[in-house]
């Protein structure tokens, strides 16, 4: 369906030389010569990249009709990830381009949102924390502050992030997998 620039509001999808686009701040600008025209700031929801756009009065802008479906992550095989969908129990297949750098937060049985547009999974969000076991780490040396308190640590799924030097093997942690940064110690 095609949209003319004063239907173009923030939050909706749109699909611009074949790709999916999400605007995430429109700005109508009705100069006092000249036509009017949308300034739209959007984010291309299968790199992630965010570009500024000014569409004129007279273009069409196609909507990108985008679904949304919650999956459980269950078992990954060579470079697919297979998820089970919540609601009808069907298995779908995930490349590994799609989930980019969340492959190394995915746990067995964690629920995530995939984003699809005709049925090819556009995005993979995880949600935003995420407890893990921390399998490997140093021990930490009491009173010992001069590298800024943090040290690498291993967690269950064998990516590596960095924590407080009071975190040790076995402990169980919060992790904020937007900064893939050390949140709290559960």
């Amino acid at each position: 369906m095609a949209l003319s620039i004063n239907e173009i509001k923030s939050g909706l999808t749109l699909l611009i030389d074949g790709e999916v686009w999400l605007s995430m701040e429109c700005q109508h600008v009705k100069p006092g010569k000249g036509a009017a025209f949308v300034r739209v700031k959007m984010r291309n929801l299968k790199t992630g990249n965010i570009q500024e756009r000014t569409f004129r009065g007279d273009e069409k802008i196609e909507q990108a009709y985008v679904e949304e479906r919650k999956l459980q992550f269950q078992y990954h095989s060579g470079h697919l990830y297979h998820f089970m969908d919540q609601d009808n129990y069907e298995e779908v297949a995930v490349s590994e381009n799609v989930l980019g750098d969340g492959i190394k937060f995915l746990k067995d049985n964690l629920e995530v949102l995939v984003y699809f547009f005709k049925n090819e999974p556009l995005n993979v969000v995880l949600p935003n924390f995420i407890e893990f076991q921390i399998t490997e780490t140093e021990p930490g040396i009491k009173g010992d502050t001069a590298k800024s308190g943090t040290k690498p640590a291993t967690i269950e799924t064998g990516a590596t992030i960095q924590v407080p030097l009071f975190i040790n093997v076995g402990d169980r942690i919060k992790l904020d997998t937007r900064s893939a940064s050390y949140v709290e110690r559960v």
